[in-house]
C-alpha cells in the first residue's frame, strides 16, 4: 500500500508517500512540502497549494491519502489556515476517487513513538530511524507528513476490519428486523381465530355475561360429621355418635388385662349412690328393668370387681 501523508499548513503543506504495510518493511518513497508566500491572499495560496498536491498525486499515485485532522490550536487564525488547506487536499483526492483518512497528532505520535504526547523532536527522531534515512526529513512539516502515512499504515487494517465488522453486524440487523416484520404480518393475516378454529361463530354479545357455577362449601374437617360422604343426607351427617358411659368403660377396663390402676380409673358409683347417667349406654342400663335382687346384686358385684 502506498500512502500520501499530508501535514497540511498555509506557508508550508508537508507531503511524504510511504510504501508498506502491516508486517512488512516500510520505506520512504517521497519527501518535500510546498509552500505559499504569505503576503498573497488566500485564494492564490490555496491554489497555490492545489497545483502542488496536484503534482504529488500525479507522479506518485498513491492509493490512499491520510490528512493531520485540526484538533485544537491556540492560535485561531492558523487553525483556520491549517483546516483550509486539509480542506484543499481532501477535494482534491474526492476528485480522484482516493480515500481519505483523518488522524489526530495524539495518534500520530502513540503510534510513531509509543506516547500520545511526544514532541516534535521525538517523532522526528523514531521517523528517521523507522524508515531507514541517512538524514532527519526537514523542515519539521516534512517529517509529521512521513508520521501521518506511517500511523495509517499500521493502524488501517484494523480500522478498515473494525469498519467491516460494523458494516457486517448492520446488514444482519436490518434483515432480522426485515424477516421479524414479515413474519408478524403473514401472522396477523393467516392465523385463525378460536371461532373460526371451532367451526362456529362467536354469538353476539348483547349484555349478558356467563358466570361461572360457584364450587359448594367444603364439608367441615372436624366433629361428628368427619369420614362421611359429601353427598350424605343432612340427617345421616348430623346423627350423633353415641357416647361410652361410665359404667361401660369401667367394665371394658376391667375386663382388660393390665389395668390394675386405681388411680387413673373413674370413680365408680356404689349401690347407695344414684347413677347419674351420661351418656347413651347409661340411660340403657338405667332404663332396663330390674327383675330380680339376684341380678342386681351380681352386676353390682360384677362393677365393683
Amino acid at each position: 500500500m502506498r500512502v500520501l501523508g499530508v501535514d497540511p499548513g498555509l506557508t508550508r503543506c508537508g507531503l511524504g508517500v510511504v510504501n508498506g504495510g502491516v508486517g512488512r518493511t516500510i520505506s520512504c518513497v517521497a519527501v518535500g512540502v510546498v509552500r505559499s508566500p504569505p503576503e498573497d491572499e488566500l485564494p492564490d495560496r490555496l491554489g497555490q497549494i492545489a497545483d502542488g498536491v496536484e503534482q504529488w498525486l500525479d507522479e506518485y499515485r498513491p492509493d490512499v491519502v491520510a490528512i493531520e485532522r485540526v484538533f485544537s490550536q491556540h492560535n485561531v487564525r492558523s487553525a483556520m489556515g491549517t483546516a483550509q488547506a486539509g480542506g484543499v487536499v481532501a477535494l482534491l483526492a474526492g476528485r480522484r476517487g482516493l480515500p481519505v483518512r483523518f488522524h489526530t497528532p495524539s495518534e500520530v505520535k502513540a503510534a510513531v513513538t509509543g506516547s500520545g504526547r511526544a514532541d516534535k523532536a521525538q517523532v522526528t527522531a523514531m521517523v528517521t530511524r523507522l524508515l531507514r534515512l541517512d538524514a532527519p526529513p526537514k523542515p519539521a512539516d516534512a517529517a509529521d507528513a512521513l508520521a501521518l502515512a506511517i500511523c495509517h499504515l499500521w493502524r488501517a487494517p484494523a480500522a478498515d476490519r473494525l469498519a467491516g465488522v460494523k458494516a457486517e453486524s448492520d446488514r444482519l440487523a436490518a434483515a432480522h428486523r426485515n424477516r421479524l416484520s414479515g413474519a408478524r404480518g403473514k401472522g396477523s393475516q393467516s392465523a385463525p381465530s378460536s371461532s373460526e378454529r371451532n367451526g362456529s361463530s362467536a354469538p353476539a354479545d348483547h349484555g349478558v355475561r356467563a358466570t361461572a357455577p360457584q364450587a359448594a362449601p367444603a364439608a367441615p374437617q372436624n366433629g361428628p360429621t368427619q369420614g362421611l360422604p359429601t353427598g350424605a343426607p343432612v340427617s345421616a351427617r348430623r346423627r350423633p355418635v353415641p357416647q361410652t358411659g361410665r359404667t361401660l368403660a369401667a367394665r371394658l377396663r376391667t375386663a382388660t388385662p393390665g389395668s390394675t390402676s386405681q388411680s387413673s380409673s373413674p370413680q365408680q358409683p356404689t349401690p347407695s349412690q344414684p347413677r347419674s347417667p351420661q351418656g347413651g349406654a347409661d340411660r340403657q342400663v338405667s332404663a332396663t328393668p330390674r327383675r330380680s335382687t339376684t341380678r342386681d346384686e351380681t352386676t353390682t358385684k360384677e362393677v365393683s370387681g
